[in-house]
């Protein structure tokens, strides 16, 4: 970034105009804001990196410049990391030699070493959105592993927006999956989660595999549960 806070307060604005951005209009930058910018030069052909040039001025005032679906209200809440869950879905890894350079994209905006999308992304997926959404909070663990999701932040009941953590093959093995709640129905949790089907999408994982539910120490819980309906789908034996 290269604005001054009130310059870039007016280009926060017009991001969230256009349905990219969904923090505080402060002129503050930080991983929220950079994400935004770098998702909306992507989604115009140019280099996705969070610097504002000219050339990413004159596209983002442009009246014709592309705007995208917001994240659903619900979603939103006071729980950034859902809504960035939330406008991800669809996201899908490419089969074969290439890469999704969305997913790529994450692994290096944090950092995070990581050879391509054939390897399992549930945890990185889960790591992109709590830096967009609670930044505070460190992941001074392994995060491509699920089951080391269970040293993130604070144990919580399960309830919306908390980052759940599944056994997988065995629940005394090393194996798991990790991604958010969305709701649940008597027998299932209904999880926003990367590497599901090989994209990020909504999946009912039983409750018995549940290891745990984490919450970032830096937000207040919501202490909401959300009773959906199966609606027909079977329950997810394995996310791999």
């Amino acid at each position: 970034m290269s604005l001054k806070d009130e310059a870039f307060e007016a280009v926060q604005a017009r991001l969230q105009e256009l349905g990219w951005y969904a923090g505080k209009i402060d002129g503050a930058t930080g991983p929220l804001s950079e994400t935004a910018v770098s998702d909306f030069k992507r989604a115009h052909g140019l280099n996705p990196r969070a610097f504002i040039g000219p050339i990413t001025l004159t596209r983002l005032f442009d009246p014709e410049a592309e705007a995208r679906p917001k994240p659903k209200p619900a979603a939103i809440g006071g729980l950034p990391w859902l809504a960035e869950a939330e406008r991800l879905k669809g996201t899908k890894e490419v089969a074969g030699k290439g890469n999704n350079r969305i997913i790529m994209d994450w692994a290096e905006n944090l950092d995070q070493g990581y050879t391509g999308d054939d390897v399992a992304w549930c945890g990185l997926f889960v790591a992109h959105c709590m830096k967009i959404g609670a930044p505070l909070d460190p992941q001074s663990f392994n995060r491509l592993g699920a089951r080391e999701w269970l040293k993130f932040g604070r144990a919580v009941d399960p309830q919306r927006g908390a980052i759940l953590v599944f056994w997988r093959g065995s629940k005394n093995g090393w194996q798991g999956h990790v991604g958010f709640y969305a709701g649940e129905d008597a027998h299932a949790y209904h999880v926003l989660g990367g590497n599901q089907s090989d994209a990020v999408t909504v999946a009912r994982i039983a409750k018995n595999r549940l290891l745990g539910a984490r919450w970032p120490k830096s937000f207040s819980t919501s202490g909401e549960r959300v009773t959906v309906n199966a609606g027909g789908k079977v329950i997810s034996t394995n996310e791999a």
